[in-house]
């Protein structure tokens, strides 16, 4: 079943998990099939890399046949690279960490703000914003997501990198973990105004045990890594922030 994700341009993780690297901030959008739904793991920093992600996953999804589409979106913080496509998925249920909501409402103008500054055009930021999703769920603790043939986990395991940190465990032979912003793999870990330093390691070893030593790490950022990586990443962040 991985040949398909291969063939439409999808790195595989599983039979029912693949991702794809989006160019810019090369975030991690990810991909999670079901028999009766699907769900997107970020959607992008604006609408128009969130349409041409929806017509990607919509032309995956048209190799299994029948009426499959993107049922639930999971965003796994709210930071502008991750969350402003949002919109370009209508119908889906969205999901965030507790306290996600509050953020857009309160500081969308931040995440616009934050988008230009990082480069995105002010116009585009700007009309991702007026239509900014806010999510339908929230999640605090752990919740489960049955897709058909697959139920996903979702954890809040933040403060971290965030105060919102939302990841998917994806079970199988070989367990794949979306992990956000948590784990970045193309360079160091971002710790801007509204991280959590102290609790970031904590916050890793509780990720570690949710995926144990032999799954597949997704980093926010960069390629696929191993528990090992994820483990001298939360030693570096304690050794940085002098926590243990």
């Amino acid at each position: 079943m991985t040949v398909w994700w291969e063939e439409a341009g999808w790195e595989a993780l599983g039979a029912r998990a693949g991702r794809t690297r989006l160019p810019g901030w090369d975030c991690t959008a990810g991909l999670v099939v079901g028999e009766h739904g699907a769900l997107m793991i970020d959607a992008g920093s604006s609408l128009g890399e969130g349409a041409r992600l929806r017509t990607a996953t919509r032309r995956l999804l048209a190799q299994l046949g029948g009426d499959l589409r993107v049922t639930h979106l999971a965003l796994t913080h709210p930071h502008f690279d991750h969350v402003l496509g949002a919109a370009a998925f209508a119908g889906a249920e969205v999901f965030g960490a507790v306290g996600t909501d509050a953020v857009f409402v309160r500081e969308r103008d931040v995440l616009v703000t934050d988008a230009v500054r990082h480069g995105l055009d002010a116009a585009e930021a700007a009309e991702a914003g007026d239509v900014l999703v806010r999510p339908h769920q929230q999640v605090s603790g752990e919740r489960t997501l049955d897709l058909g043939g697959v139920q996903v986990l979702l954890a809040h395991l933040g403060p971290a990198h965030t105060a919102h940190d939302l990841v998917v465990l994806v079970p199988g032979e070989r367990a794949v973990v979306f992990c956000g912003d948590l784990v970045e793999e193309s360079g160091e870990p971002q710790a801007g105004p509204d991280a959590a330093p102290a609790h970031w390691p904590a916050a890793l070893d509780r990720l570690l045990e949710l995926g144990g030593r032999d799954a597949v790490y997704v980093p926010g950022h960069g390629a696929v890594v191993d528990a090992a990586f994820v483990r001298a990443q939360r030693d570096g962040l304690a050794s940085r922030f002098g926590v243990s």
